[in-house]
């Protein structure tokens, strides 16, 4: 039987509860996840996309509150390298566990993903995404002039600095990807967006880049390139809602994505939290695959047809 191809996006806080932000409660959040991964990957060629943002804000906080001459904290680019260390290793460890409660040995890897934008996205020009911790306005302004940081004022918190958030356009390690999962391996890649870097043109020469690539935009472009059947974004909700948190809300469970794009238009999915998944999901359906929005516990279903958001051409 030849088994379909799904890339699974987590979100970031799907590795964390109430706010709980050390290794153990997080990896223990892993467990469970990882128990449904290994389940389906009993069914389906499996790749594991994620988000970082708790994981990486806690590591900029940490490099820039430790941060001294013989020590400087690392670039953006490089912390978000190290979350895609930290939680793929979390989430290789907890599917490697879920087989090995029934005696089975799979092949599962993390690959440390760089993704390719360009440097004249226009999102360059007006970085808007939040990242690291809380300043006051004083110190905020002093660490922009010294670190050359663009900062702004956060919904009345304070002031923190502010990162382009640009389009995946190429995800370099995609050739190793699809090798892996030819020799059927379940791989976890394109971690937190991906590693952003430029490419020259002439020399195709990779740079890294201080960014942050929304995690459903970079999964999405991942499950183009290696010619996935469906492609999953993992929220905290059962289903995409009209309304949502209203005495009108409304589920939506299978719809087209010309019918998305309507609804779109019409201003009913919100930037920094269900657009990005609804615009992933759509823009792959629009390539001829399937797209679907659930959370976990309905992730099962939802791959059969029977729960979910289920977005088609």
């Amino acid at each position: 039987m030849v088994k379909k191809r799904i890339v699974i996006a987590l979100g970031g806080n799907a590795l964390q509860e109430n706010g709980e932000a050390t290794a153990e409660a997080q990896k223990k959040i892993a467990e469970k996840v990882g128990a449904v991964i290994a389940e389906l990957a009993n069914n389906y060629e499996v790749v594991v996309a994620h988000g970082n943002g708790p994981q990486v804000g806690n590591i900029l906080i940490h490099e820039e509150s430790a941060a001294s001459e013989k020590a400087p904290a690392m670039p953006l680019e490089t912390a978000v390298a190290m979350s895609q260390g930290q939680i793929g290793y979390w989430l290789t460890q907890a599917i490697h566990n879920a087989f090995a409660k029934s005696g089975q040995i799979k092949k599962i890897a993390t690959v440390i993903s760089q993704v390719v934008v360009d440097r004249e996205d226009p999102a360059f020009k007006n970085p808007t995404k939040p990242i690291g911790q809380f300043y006051d306005a004083k110190t905020a302004k002093e660490l922009a002039k010294k670190n050359g940081w663009v900062v702004k004022e956060d919904a009345g918190r304070g002031w923190r600095r502010v990162v382009a958030s640009p389009k995946p356009i190429d995800i370099v390690e995609k050739k190793t990807i699809v090798e892996l999962l030819n020799d059927n391996v379940i791989v976890i890649a394109a971690g937190g967006g991906g590693i952003p870097v430029t490419r020259t043109k002439i020399l195709k020469r990779l740079k890294g880049i201080d960014a942050v690539i929304d995690k459903d935009y970079a999964a999405e472009k991942l499950a183009e390139l290696v010619k996935a059947d469906v492609f999953i974004s993992v929220t905290a909700v059962p289903n995409v809602y009209l309304n949502y948190n209203t005495k009108d809300q409304t589920a939506l469970s299978k719809i087209s994505a010309k019918e998305i794009d309507q609804l779109k238009k019409y201003g009913y999915f919100k930037a920094g939290s269900m657009l990005p998944k609804v615009e992933a999901a759509s823009r792959f359906a629009k390539k001829g695959g399937t797209g679907i929005i659930t959370d976990v516990n309905h992730l099962k279903d939802a791959l059969k047809g029977k729960a979910g958001t289920i977005i088609t051409k």
